[in-house]
């Protein structure tokens, strides 16, 4: 028996909805963006089997380097794997990007800021590494979801973390991130940061200062997960501060669909992969 395709993308949403039904599933029976390469897998940014990334690129060679952006996962803070989000990293790769995916060591395994630290080394492998991959130093994307747009943010607004190589992030894409959730509440935020002596000093919101990238923040108006609230607080700081805030709420989304909304056969449910695409080509330019 064969499924329409509202009825396979409904099945599909119902899958991911399920606790038991990661993502990784998701993105095994999803169809892809052709046009797209995958160019390196693997790639090794520190000694741990977990640090380690993945490349996409558009098949069609480019005569100048193309923007990267580097996009971080969610799973709070303690699941998720690269492979189950090559359609993410296709997807943008097909608008003419050069997309890395890294993975990075989680809970219980690692506690803030060690998750952090990982990212930024992969953010450092990426611009290191921008002439073997087709891309330009210059012009860094950072960008997730959930969790990962938490990491995102604090990568791109937090000195600690990328130092000099800060200077190369053009723009921030937070999708339904928690920026500014204290107190610390839940046994998963316990788990991840109740061993910081500052609470402050993990929260995203407090690190915005004028000049900082411009941001795309993201969130659906059905999301249970992580309160839009958070994306509203970081906007109203970064704007305060003069930074350019485009701020979407997309109707009837969900935590997990701001993110699914990207694969090609949802795109229709919110138009989150053209809308971000377009503060990309205009704020950073464009990868074609």
């Amino acid at each position: 028996m064969k499924l329409g395709r509202g009825r396979v993308a409904g099945a599909l949403l119902g899958l991911i909805a399920s606790a038991c039904s990661p993502l990784k599933v998701f993105n095994a029976v999803m169809p892809k963006d052709s046009g797209v390469r995958l160019i390196v897998r693997d790639a090794a940014f520190g000694p741990d089997p977990r640090q380690r990334l993945d490349v996409y690129a558009p098949m069609a060679r480019s005569a100048t380097p193309r923007p990267i952006i580097v996009f971080f996962y969610g799973g709070s803070w303690n699941s998720g794997t690269k492979s189950g989000y090559s359609f993410v990293g296709r997807a943008l790769a097909s608008r003419g990007y050069i997309v890395a995916i890294p993975d990075y060591r989680l809970v219980p395994q690692v506690h803030y800021p060690t998750f952090l630290e990982d990212n930024a080394t992969a953010v450092r492998w990426a611009r290191s590494h921008a002439a073997e991959i087709g891309g330009d130093p210059d012009r860094l994307v950072l960008m997730g979801h959930s969790a990962g747009a938490y990491d995102a943010a604090m990568l791109a607004l937090d000195p600690r973390w990328l130092g000099a190589d800060r200077m190369a992030v053009k723009a921030l894409v937070g999708l339904a991130g928690p920026y500014d959730f204290l107190p610390f509440d839940g046994p998963v935020v316990q788990q991840t940061f109740g061993g910081v002596a500052d609470p402050v000093t993990t929260q995203p919101v407090h690190y915005v200062e004028p000049g900082d990238p411009p941001a795309f923040l993201a969130t659906g108006d059905k999301d249970e997960t992580v309160r839009p609230a958070n994306s509203d607080s970081l906007g109203a700081k970064l704007r305060a501060a003069g930074v350019p805030v485009e701020r979407r709420s997309y109707p009837a989304v969900g935590h997990a669909g701001l993110v699914t909304a990207i694969a090609k056969p949802l795109r229709g449910r919110a138009p989150v992969l053209g809308d971000l695409t377009a503060f990309v080509n205009r704020e950073v330019g464009s990868g074609h």
